[in-house]
Order: C-alpha cells, then sequence, then structure tokens
C-alpha cells in the first residue's frame, strides 16, 4: 500500500496503488493543497521521485526544493504543444514517478472549453497508468459540465469530492477503483488525520442538502466554460448600453478563443469583426475551438469590404452560406479512437514521416462522437439537397507567410440522395480532409518551415456551393483566383501593382490547380485584354477546354469538355466569356456536325468597366487592411445585366517582389551561354550562383514507353532533392520537359511538391514532338508553394525565336547521377546530374530578360 501522507484517508479508501491517478474535487485550491502537502512529504520521506507540473495562475502547491522536480508549462501554446511536453515529461521521468498537477479547472483560461480539459486528462491518466505512477489532480466543482466531470470520472482510478461545511472539512470518495470496505462511499468528516464516516442519515441529509443548495443556484453550471462565455456575449447585445470597454474585452476574448493566436490577425478580426459577427459565428459552429484560417480569411474579407461601403458592398457580395466545424473537434476524433499516442509518436523526428502513413489510415475509418454526430447530421438537414464544399481550414492555414496551398484536401459534395446516404459521403468527406494532414507534402512543408512542432489543429469549412442549376449540371457562371500584385508582367508597360486575375468557366478548381491540357484565362488588371500569346491559334490552344462541374443526375463531380456542354444546349453566358471559333466551326460544318465552336477569352466580361473595377476594388481594398498583397478565391454568377461576387477565401500572399536591381552581363561569347530567354519567368530580379544543374534530357523522357519508368525518374529527382539538404548550402537548377508536378507522364514529370522543394531553379522545357508544355501557372497552389519556397521559375520554349539553349552544353558534362543515387543509374541516359562551378542565372523584370551564363 502507497500512503496518501493521511493515515486516516488512508483507511478510508486503503490506501494508494501504482497506478493510481486521484482527481480530488474542490470549492478552493487551499482545499486540494491540504491534501497535496503530506501527500508530498510522504514521498520526498519515501525517497520517490516528485514532479510538481506547474500551469496555473493559483498561488504554487508545492515550494522549490531539491527533493522536487518542478516543470513550468504555457497552456496558451496549445492544447497539442501543452499535451505532448506533459507526455514528454512522463516518458522521461520513467517509471515510478510521483505527480502533482495544477488545477485543471485553470486550463480553462487558456482553452476555454470543457471538451479540451477533458480530452488532456483522457490521454494523460491512461499513461501516467501505464507507467506506474501516482498522480494528484483537481477540479473546481461546478466550473465544469456534467459531459467533462462524467469522462474524467470514467477514466480516473480515484475521484473524491472534498466539502466545507460548518467549519469542517469533509471527504467523500465517489469513485475508487478495484477497491471496497463497507463505508468507503459515505463522505467522511475530517478530525486532524482521522475521517470518520457519517452513517447517520439525520447528518448525512443536512451536509448534502446544504451543499445541494449551492451548487444548484444557477442552471449555467450544466454548461460547458464555451457555452457560458457566449451567454455573457448575448447578454451584452441585448442589453443597449453596455460599456464600450466591456464590449472590446468580450470580442478580444473571443477573438483569441475562435480566429487565432497571431497577433496581426487578432488585430484584423478585432478591426473588422463586430461582437454580433461572433455571436453568428458560434451559431454555425459544430464543436468547438479555432474556425481555422481559411474561414478566418474569408470572414475578415467580408468585414473589411462590407465595413468599407457597406451599401457597394452588401449590392456586390453574395451572402455566403457556411458552417464551421471546430478544430477541437479533430482532436476530439483521435482521442475518442485512441489513437493519441500514435499522434504522439508521430509528432517525434523519428516517427514523423514513417508513424503518418499509419495514422492517415487509421484517420480515414475512425468513429465520432454522438453529439458531434448528431449536430452533423442537423446541419446536412439544413443544407438538403443542395452541393456543398467540405474545405480544409486548419490553424496555420492562409496565415501571414503560410498559405498551406493544395496542401490539405477541400472535397466537393453533390449532396444527392436519401439524408443517410447524404450523412455518410460527408462524413467520409471529413475523415478525408483529416487524414490528409499526414500526407507526404503537408508534412514536408510544416518541416521545411519550422511548424513541425507548432499546433496545427484542422478545422472545416461547410458551404453552399455557389452557383445555380443547368439542367443536370450545377457550377457557376465564373470562378478565379485574384491576387493584388502582379509578378507575371509579361511586358513591360503592365504594372504589378495593378493586379491580376485567372478565370475559369465552373467550378474553380481550374484556377487554383494546374491542370493537364488546360488552361485559364490570365488578365492583367491595367490592360485586360492583353494576352501573353498573340495568335489566334495560341489564344485557342492555351485556353479552357473542360469545365469542372457538379453532376447532379449522377450524384458526383465531374469534368466536361465545353464542346459536349455546349452540345446540351447548356445555359451559359457565352456573350461575356467566349468567342466564336469561325474555323473550327467551318471545319465541323465541313464533317456534317451542326455546331458551333467557341473559345473561353473572357474579354467582353473584362474589358467591361464594372467587372473589372468591383474586382480591383476589392483586392486593393484588402491589399490595404492586411498591409499585404492579397490572394483570393470567389466565384461570380449572372442575374440578368447585374453580378454577384461570392468572396470564397482570401489570404496574405508571399511575394518577393522587383528585388534589387540586376545589371544584366553585356556581350557574351555565344559558347558561354547555356540558356537565354524574353520572358516567361516568375520571382523578381535574380543573380545567382547554381552550382548544380539536374537535367532530364526532353527527347529520351518523351521517347520512354514505359510509363512506369517515367515515374521513376520522378522518384530520382525526389532522391535528388533529398540529397541536397538545404539550398543554402547548394543551390541546384532543375530543368525538364513539360510541366513539373503533372499528374499526367506525357505531359511532363510527375513529382510531388516535396520532390522538389529544395531546388533553386526550376525550368519547364517544352518540346516540340509530345505535348509536354510548360504553363506559367501564377495564381495556382504550385505557384504559391514555389514563391513560399523561394524557387526561381521559367518556361524555356526552344522554337521561339527569342530563346536560345546551348544543347551541346548539356551533353558535354560528366553525369554524377550513379554516384549521388545509384539505385537509379539505369537512367543516365535520361538524366544528366552534372556541378556547375561559375555558373550563374541573371534576370530583370523591367528588360523581361533572363540568361544562364558561365
Amino acid at each position: 500500500m502507497i500512503s496518501t501522507g493521511l493515515k486516516g484517508l488512508d483507511k478510508v479508501i486503503t490506501g494508494l496503488t501504482l497506478g493510481d491517478n486521484i482527481v480530488w474535487q474542490i470549492d478552493a485550491i487551499s482545499d486540494y493543497a491540504d491534501f497535496v502537502k503530506p501527500f508530498a512529504a510522504k514521498a520526498i520521506e519515501n525517497n520517490k521521485k516528485l514532479v510538481y507540473i506547474r500551469f496555473a495562475n493559483h498561488k504554487p502547491l508545492l515550494e522549490k526544493k531539491k527533493d522536487v522536480v518542478i516543470y513550468k508549462l504555457d497552456p496558451h501554446a496549445g492544447f497539442e504543444a501543452f499535451s505532448m511536453q506533459v507526455n514528454n515529461i512522463a516518458k522521461k521521468e520513467g517509471e515510478g514517478a510521483f505527480y502533482v498537477f495544477d488545477c485543471l479547472s485553470d486550463l480553462l483560461s487558456a482553452w476555454s472549453n470543457d471538451l479540451m480539459v477533458g480530452n488532456f486528462f483522457k490521454i494523460t491518466c491512461p499513461y501516467l497508468f501505464e507507467l506506474n505512477t501516482i498522480a494528484y489532480f483537481s477540479l473546481m466543482r461546478n466550473s465544469h459540465s456534467f459531459k467533462t466531470v462524467a469522462r474524467i470520472r470514467d477514466t480516473t482510478q480515484l475521484l473524491i469530492d472534498v466539502y466545507n461545511y460548518n467549519k469542517n472539512c469533509y471527504v467523500h470518495p465517489l469513485k475508487v477503483w478495484n477497491r471496497y470496505t463497507p463505508t468507503m462511499f459515505l463522505p467522511h468528516v475530517r478530525n486532524k488525520d482521522q475521517f470518520v464516516p457519517i452513517a447517520n442519515s439525520v447528518d448525512t441529509a443536512r451536509l448534502f442538502s446544504n451543499i445541494f443548495k449551492k451548487s444548484s443556484k444557477s442552471a449555467a453550471r450544466k454548461l460547458d466554460y464555451w457555452d457560458r462565455l457566449f451567454l455573457s456575449a448575448e447578454d451584452m447585445v441585448s442589453r443597449k448600453a453596455v460599456q464600450r470597454e466591456k464590449v472590446e474585452r468580450m470580442v478580444d476574448q473571443l477573438a483569441r478563443l475562435i480566429i487565432a493566436r497571431d497577433e496581426k490577425i487578432l488585430k484584423l478580426a478585432k478591426t473588422n469583426l463586430t461582437l454580433e459577427d461572433f455571436l453568428n459565428i458560434k451559431s454555425r459552429m459544430i464543436g468547438t475551438g479555432f474556425v481555422g484560417g481559411k474561414t478566418v480569411g474569408m470572414l475578415i474579407a467580408r468585414g473589411i469590404l462590407l465595413k468599407g461601403e457597406p451599401v457597394e458592398a452588401e449590392k456586390i457580395l453574395e451572402p455566403h452560406d457556411s458552417f464551421y466545424i471546430g478544430s477541437d473537434v479533430f482532436y476530439t476524433y483521435i482521442v475518442e479512437n485512441g489513437w493519441w499516442k500514435a499522434r504522439m509518436e508521430q509528432r517525434a523526428r523519428k516517427g514523423y514521416f514513417e508513424v503518418a502513413k499509419t495514422l492517415r489510415d487509421k484517420l480515414l475509418s475512425g468513429v465520432f462522437p454522438e453529439e458531434i454526430k448528431e449536430q452533423f447530421q442537423q446541419m446536412i438537414e439544413y443544407f438538403g439537397q443542395s452541393p456543398i464544399i467540405v474545405r480544409s481550414s486548419s490553424l496555420l492555414e492562409d496565415s501571414y507567410g503560410n498559405a498551406f496551398a493544395g496542401k490539405y484536401e477541400s472535397i466537393f459534395l453533390a449532396n444527392q440522395g436519401t439524408p443517410e446516404e447524404r450523412y455518410s459521403k460527408f462524413v467520409d468527406a471529413v475523415r478525408r480532409i483529416y487524414a490528409s494532414t499526414m500526407n507526404e507534402d503537408a508534412l514536408t512543408y510544416r518541416l521545411q518551415r519550422g511548424l513541425d512542432q507548432m499546433d496545427e489543429q484542422m478545422a472545416l469549412l461547410v458551404q453552399r456551393v455557389s452557383g445555380a442549376y443547368h439542367k443536370d449540371y450545377f457550377f457557376p457562371d465564373v470562378a478565379g483566383v485574384g491576387i493584388s500584385h502582379n509578378v507575371f508582367v509579361w511586358k513591360n508597360t503592365l504594372d504589378p501593382e495593378a493586379g491580376m486575375l485567372r478565370l475559369v468557366l465552373g467550378l474553380g478548381t481550374r484556377a487554383v490547380n494546374r491542370v493537364d491540357g488546360d488552361y485559364p484565362r490570365i488578365v492583367a488588371l491595367d490592360e485586360p485584354l492583353l494576352k501573353p500569346h498573340t495568335s489566334l491559334e495560341d489564344t485557342q490552344k492555351f485556353s479552357q477546354h473542360y469545365v469542372d462541374l457538379i453532376n447532379i443526375k449522377d450524384n458526383m463531380f465531374e469534368a466536361v469538355s465545353l464542346r459536349e456542354l455546349l452540345k446540351k444546349h447548356i445555359d451559359v453566358k457565352l456573350h461575356l466569356i467566349a468567342v466564336k471559333d469561325y474555323k473550327t466551326t467551318e471545319m465541323l460544318r465541313e464533317m456534317g456536325k451542326d455546331e458551333d465552336a467557341w473559345v473561353i477569352t473572357f474579354d467582353n466580361l473584362v474589358s467591361g468597366g464594372a467587372f473589372r473595377r468591383t474586382l480591383q476594388g476589392m483586392l486593393h481594398t484588402l491589399e490595404k487592411a492586411y498591409g499585404f498583397p492579397v490572394d483570393i478565391e470567389f466565384t461570380v454568377n449572372f442575374k440578368k445585366n447585374e453580378f454577384q461576387v461570392n468572396l470564397l477565401q482570401c489570404r496574405p500572399m508571399q511575394t518577393k517582389g522587383l528585388g534589387d536591381k540586376v545589371r544584366l552581363p553585356g556581350h557574351i561569347r555565344k559558347d558561354k551561354i547555356v540558356f537565354q530567354s524574353l520572358g516567361n519567368f516568375l520571382g523578381g530580379n535574380i543573380l545567382q550562383k547554381i552550382s548544380r544543374i539536374v537535367y532530364i534530357d526532353p527527347k529520351a523522357y518523351s521517347e520512354l514507353i514505359d510509363q512506369y519508368a517515367k515515374y521513376d525518374i520522378a522518384r530520382a529527382v525526389g532522391e535528388i532533392n533529398r540529397e541536397i539538404g538545404h539550398k543554402k548550402d547548394m543551390s541546384v537548377m532543375l530543368l525538364g520537359p513539360g510541366r513539373w508536378g503533372t499528374s499526367t507522364p506525357s505531359l511532363g514529370i510527375p513529382v510531388s511538391f516535396a520532390e522538389i522543394n529544395n531546388m533553386t531553379v526550376m525550368g519547364e522545357i517544352a518540346f516540340a514532338t509530345s505535348n509536354a508544355v510548360p504553363e506559367i501557372s501564377f495564381g495556382t497552389h504550385f505557384f504559391q508553394d514555389l514563391v513560399e519556397t523561394g524557387i526561381f521559375y521559367l518556361a524555356l520554349f526552344p522554337d521561339s525565336k527569342e530563346v536560345y539553349i546551348n544543347r551541346n552544353f548539356f551533353n558535354s558534362k560528366p553525369n554524377l547521377l550513379g554516384k549521388i543515387v545509384p539505385q537509379y543509374k539505369k537512367y543516365e541516359y535520361a538524366i544528366k546530374v552534372f556541378d556547375t562551378r561559375g555558373l550563374k542565372i541573371a534576370a530583370d523584370i523591367i528588360s523581361q530578360k533572363v540568361i544562364c551564363y558561365f
């Protein structure tokens, strides 16, 4: 038997045993201290390792002395960071340690909801039990919901109530695991070190009736701390005269509760969201916690625009219809399914990638708590059979400097069928997005940016899809990306400050992703009719050929060719978004096909002043408020001659700007030039030494019949990329045919971004005898990755008279492939790797010239 330090209490509960977690329900910290101190003294007397976990604002329970190991933790760092610290402490201190924790109720000041307090105990208690420790915890009575106390009761080994009544202290064991005596569960009055059971019914009734009166004064005690806080906010709104300072304090508290920890984002939120806005968010929340970066960006951007010109913004902005699944649901999902241990193993350096694979599979098959399932069901009933999109909205997503563009999944749901079928597909979508937190690209991104140990919970944004029904299809008239600072200035007359758009017909997936064989319309807002290409043939080739949409009849997301869509006589605003292709129409007539051919250009839409002024005005207003260039996603829907914009997303965009002025070299002998080009690059001015080149020979690659070999070459590039380590140590230029990151090997190299993220320069080379054509993907998730990782991008079109490539150079250097990655030596004919002492690349935005030379 292990002693509590109080012989009388030992007798009541028959002592402690290794593995016991003891939770004390108290009215004051002094009550808890009265039991902590004798326990600690006895542990020290018996030469036990005593560990004090200090995190609360109340007075310390134990004084600093050589016999006590004290760890000071900050719960404001977030649930996961805090829990992981406790986990690491327990691992370090090992088996048999004795623990004293500060009062768990103090965690509410940092996390503001009972759910996470319960989650913390549910993962910590079993781990300490496994380590054969003894641990003291406490809860302030009436500070937690019945459900939270019930979860803690179910998990702990001992739960003991402590009361003070008529100057007497009473102890009432509520749960004592695997122990029993006839009087154990009676209340006991303390008399110095002795605890005497109260067996008299009169005394027992008097004690508990008094206690019940004290605890039942407010019905709010049955509510979560989170709910009680929002009830206070509602009360402020309902009362007309409330001091401004009190409202501002409440807004600040709620912003830190559901918006962010980042002070820049918090400042934007507090400036542009009202207390009523926070209550509206709460009314549409499932679970608790943060709403995540994507949601925050959307809400703040709408707040900025409505605050600036409310009448005009109300007219232009389409109302959004959204629900928010709080970030705490993500952690609860992991905890309730028993995967927290795997989560901790994955957070360690050794298991960062390996354990992630296992955890990803687990996340695809878990179950949700009943109350969350019920709220999911109610939301599905609310949306009815309208198409919806389930979007990732993690804590770090879309924040200053960390876009996480395309790293996590977002899933369109046609949302057709029975309520049970719709619910099932929705829950599968939630699981898939949760699982995407463990994909390699996301993990590599976090690791590379020093975010791997930060609290990264996944919240979700669920929205009614913006658009209209077109027979069996559902889609918006226009969707796109807008960027307030256009660094893709392909002509020296363009003003980067004017901004740019990337427009598509249908759902916006083709605007944010690089889609093989398809091209959105890029619009420079100062010269909207100017295109990067000039000929009619190129306009047709580099245009949108497929439309992403929701197929209502078949209950699925689908890509349909523009030609097939028009053959079905779907109502598309062709007079605004397309021009007739008379040449192709004539060819179709000659083939006996009575149909017109169209090319999507958006010329009539963007040349009209209202649309361009509206989007440019929105971008500039948001950039001014953010103090940073911004990147937005939106849809546009027409009604008669008017249009409305649905602002779906807004985030600060990392740009390099022009950079320092670069003086391009004067006359250089042709044999000293590796390549030179006019235009078609991204990344600002650059003058960079290149120490190594990785070159995929376009001809050798395109002649490969075996598709597996092309995927194998992509994996080889990934291995070479990993060997670089860090671009500060070695600047590497990567050159290859077509598009890097394509999913179709015939169009380029099918690498993931994690396989090229250490490169300094990346070039795409057009190859005449194949479909491998680069795309200047400004505005896509791929582009955002390039910007954030500082990779300079260029596209080379060898057939252009403004491009020169010295092919002899690539064939004259000794190939290091076999030495660097010997397992891929068999591809030496296609992959060339060589060191390049003295090589430089220079680019100048103003002249639009780029040159690589010795």
